[in-house]
């Protein structure tokens, strides 16, 4: 069975996207040498995942999670199931999920409870199953956000969250209240801002301690989508906030 990485920190690989699909195995050296201990995986760019797992193991870096789609979920469950068992991944990440899927209470319910048997696959085999969220999974229904649905259709121990702070804050959802919220469910953490790191208008001071008040937090997951600088300096950057903040 996988390990959890405890109250560490991590890189979405998604920040860096150009760099990985043109050349994986250069991007994560320069990623093992800014200091980040682990990688939460979005492609592999151009290797397969046998020679990414051997990059990665060479470098030393751990992988926190993989971020997959629900087509993938549904047409190769056991090739991700062997993924994640070689890369050592203890959390499979639903990475999207287009509005119309969520549209209604029903909708959401439907979803969760798919999710939930998914969620219950994964737990046979040492992994856990999380969703990571983007603005519209904020929008309200009947007075509750479109997450809460979805998570209420599913055991707590089959779903878990990864909430992106970011994608709250623009919803018009305070972050540190998604926190409290979502409690125990709340393993993994993207750390996203409008740009790098404490550079935007997510209030980091606030989202930190309600993190540590509810101590579920296992990772923090960096995420870098628009930059003020070129990638690679970017999460570097952001590293250094990281490091600021007490998280490293």
């Amino acid at each position: 069975m996988t390990t959890p990485l405890k109250a560490s920190v991590s890189l979405q690989l998604w920040s860096l996207r150009d760099e990985v699909k043109a050349d994986f195995a250069r991007t994560l050296s320069s990623v093992a040498a800014i200091g980040y201990p682990a990688v939460e995986t979005a492609s592999y760019g151009n290797l397969g995942v046998a020679d990414a797992a051997k990059v990665l193991g060479d470098l030393g870096l751990k992988v926190s999670g993989m971020h997959v789609s629900l087509g993938d979920l549904e047409s190769r469950l056991p090739e991700l199931v062997d993924e994640a068992l070689l890369l050592k991944s203890p959390y499979l990440i639903l990475a999207w999920l287009p509005t119309e899927r969520f549209a209604s209470v029903a909708a959401c319910q439907k979803i969760g409870e798919l999710l939930n048997a998914y969620g219950e696959t994964l737990r046979a085999f040492g992994l856990q199953l999380a969703y990571h969220n983007h603005g519209g999974e904020y929008a309200l229904l009947k007075g509750r956000p479109v997450f809460e649905w979805i998570l209420g259709a599913a055991e707590p121990r089959n779903l878990k969250a990864e909430v992106d702070l970011y994608w709250v804050h623009f919803a018009g959802y305070s972050p540190e209240q998604s926190i409290y919220d979502l409690g125990a469910r709340l393993p993994l953490l993207h750390l996203k801002d409008a740009k790098e790191l404490g550079r935007g208008p997510v209030d980091y001071p606030k989202v930190l301690a309600a993190a540590r008040a509810v101590g579920a937090v296992e990772c923090y997951v960096v995420e870098q989508e628009e930059y003020s600088y070129l990638p690679l300096e970017a999460v570097r950057l952001d590293f250094e906030q990281l490091r600021a903040w007490g998280l490293i």
